[in-house]
């Protein structure tokens, strides 16, 4: 199911066979070359971005509310890990004494 699907070439490789036949030059009829295009005049591109005051502070607003949902989100992972390893180390704990009583035999 895995394994990949190589195919076969029915023709032997020693000899180079052409797929197509090249067209003779005598079949091949003259054209007239396409007329050159007209140029279109080149509208000079901004160089630097314009911002506003006001522009500006709802830039920083952004930017501030993404760093708060970040670090929200990076402190809540963090917690999850904390919040496993207390728990794995409780149960382990409790599985030592179960054990320990299990061999004195209470």
């Amino acid at each position: 199911m895995l394994q990949p699907r190589i195919p076969v070439n029915p023709l032997p490789t020693g000899h180079p066979i052409p797929l197509l036949k090249p067209t003779p030059m005598a079949d091949i009829e003259p054209t007239n070359p396409a007329p050159a295009p007209t140029p279109v005049a080149v509208v000079p591109a901004r160089t630097s971005i314009q911002l506003t005051p006001s522009s500006a502070v709802v830039l920083a607003a952004g930017g501030g509310a993404v760093v708060l949902v970040v670090g929200a989100v990076l402190v809540s992972m963090l917690l999850a890990v904390a919040l496993t390893g207390v728990s794995i180390a409780v149960v382990a704990v409790v599985l030592r004494m179960v054990v320990r009583d299990m061999q004195k035999g209470r």
